[in-house]
């Protein structure tokens, strides 16, 4: 049996905390940790718990997820955060993941969605909600367009070297 994967929760609404830890210590391997309110607080939390994973919510006062995100990251690169949060806004989607979050959810997820997302981020891998997937393949689409062709109406072709 292995250990079971410890989850830190940032959220700044009491309910939602107290709700999503009921709901993912009925999940087998998988326990939680701590809590935060806040980014700040989230960070203090991760430097005395040390968890598997954090689950962080973007917009909370004191410090937002995505700056905590930033600053978990430069501090543990190591450390695992996906972002939960009711907001697919394109600025929020691309500032977390450019942040360094291995996951980017909705909250509208079931907690079985959840708890394979917290399985996949810990096995390495990425994990984003459908809908935000397609924004950032579309922004990817749109940043890599291929250079333009050079002009075939020269007087002269250029040669393999030009």
């Amino acid at each position: 049996m292995t250990d079971p994967v410890r989850l830190l929760l940032v959220d700044d609404q009491r309910l939602m905390r107290e709700g999503l830890r009921t709901l993912l210590e009925m999940e087998p391997n998988l326990d939680v940790a701590g809590e935060a309110m806040n980014g700040q607080e989230g960070l203090e939390a991760y430097a005395a718990l040390l968890p598997d994973v954090v689950l962080m919510d973007v917009r909370m006062p004191v410090m937002d997820g995505v700056e905590a995100t930033r600053q978990l990251k430069a501090r543990w690169p190591a450390a695992r955060v996906i972002i939960l949060t009711t907001f697919d806004d394109d600025e929020y989607v691309f500032e977390g993941l450019r942040a360094g979050a291995a996951g980017y959810l909705l909250k509208d997820v079931s907690i079985q969605e959840l708890a394979d997302a917290i399985h996949a981020v810990m096995a390495g891998g990425v994990l984003i909600e459908p809908s935000v997937a397609r924004k950032v393949v579309a922004e990817f689409a749109r940043m890599t367009a291929p250079a333009p062709k050079p002009s075939q109406n020269l007087d002269e072709p250029l040669s393999e070297r030009e």
